[in-house]
């Protein structure tokens, strides 16, 4: 800062006000001080400043995967609301580990992060003691916990389940399967399982059984889960209608009904969960209930810069809904 200061002619407490509050100095040093700066190369020391201001500058954001497009919008949504207040999302991705979850945490956690953004509500109970005592703004995406840690921006998955028993047994099909991954081990998708758990509940308030509702592999992130996951199906006597709970899976049963000359939707309809590109550009383009994973990071942002600026934050739990996109599979 003060070879800065040197090169622009003015002082070091110039320069520092220029970078913090550019607005307190005229146009014409601030214009000598960012070309000192971009000659010199200088990057303002942030832990050092966060010493006075107990302000890191950086919010942790946990997902599970960057890998499904949705938790990719998600972080762009936040990043685009949070960046112009001078705020940068720190990613930590578990792939689906509980244990990576704490893991990642901890080590957030350790650079002092100023909020918390983290996926679902399941995790373990080390986890949810972590996160109640950070001391900082905490909130839960991608789910509606009845009681969050702190704030939570999201959508009922459990509903998103009983709608999709509901729509497929409204389009008359009798035998209706729900595919999701397996819900036991340390690699968990939680939030696909209450979409599962909302599926079997929404099939018996339709009279429908739930014998073909199956849990098969890890947690989804391939189209290989899907199209393993159908392929089981099919050696169980098959459906007339599935859900899936993830358009990931959904593409990939679609290409194996289409290896093994299984016609969608007129053999079987399907349905998938998150309205992800490939499935509207599919054919046939895929049925889905959709969210906005843009939506929710920008929520989530706008949250968290109230929260960090001394309000309340009201509500404490923000529910975005889901919609039903029905497309040509099924029917």
């Amino acid at each position: 800062m003060r070879d800065v200061s040197r090169l622009a002619g003015v002082s070091p407490m110039t320069v520092s006000r220029t970078l913090a509050a550019p607005a307190r100095v005229s146009q014409e040093t601030r214009a000598r001080v960012l070309a000192a700066v971009d000659r010199l190369g200088y990057v303002p020391d942030r832990g050092a400043g966060s010493l006075s201001s107990r302000r890191t500058g950086f919010v942790a954001l946990i997902v599970p995967t960057l890998t499904n497009p949705n938790f990719a919008d998600t972080a762009a949504g936040l990043t685009a609301v949070l960046r112009p207040r001078g705020y940068q999302p720190l990613i930590g991705v578990t792939g689906y580990s509980v244990a990576e979850e704490e893991a990642v945490l901890r080590a957030m956690l350790s650079r002092r992060p100023d909020a918390i953004v983290v996926s679902g509500m399941h995790r373990s109970s080390r986890a949810r003691d972590l996160l109640a005592r950070a001391g900082v703004p905490v909130v839960e995406i991608w789910d509606r916990p009845e009681a969050p840690i702190d704030r939570a921006v999201g959508f009922s998955n459990y509903e998103v389940g009983r709608l999709a028993a509901e729509t497929l047994a409204g389009l008359g099909a009798a035998r209706i399967a729900g595919l999701g991954p397996e819900r036991t081990g340390e690699v968990r998708d939680f939030r696909g399982e209450e979409r599962l758990r909302g599926f079997r509940d929404g099939l018996a308030e339709a009279g429908r059984p739930d014998d073909l509702v199956l849990h098969h592999g890890r947690a989804a992130g391939a189209f290989a889960h899907g199209a393993e996951a159908l392929a089981e199906l099919v050696a169980r006597g098959g459906a007339e209608a599935v859900f899936l709970v993830s358009d990931i899976s959904a593409f990939g049963a679609l290409m194996e009904c289409q290896r093994r000359g299984i016609r969608v939707p007129q053999d079987v309809r399907l349905l998938g969960f998150g309205d992800f590109e490939i499935g509207r550009q599919s054919v046939p383009r895929l049925s889905t209930i959709a969210v906005d994973p843009d939506e929710i990071g920008r929520r989530t942002g706008a949250l968290l810069l109230g929260l960090l600026d001394g309000g309340a934050g009201e509500p404490a739990v923000i529910d975005l809904g889901f919609r039903l996109l029905l497309r040509e599979s099924t029917g």
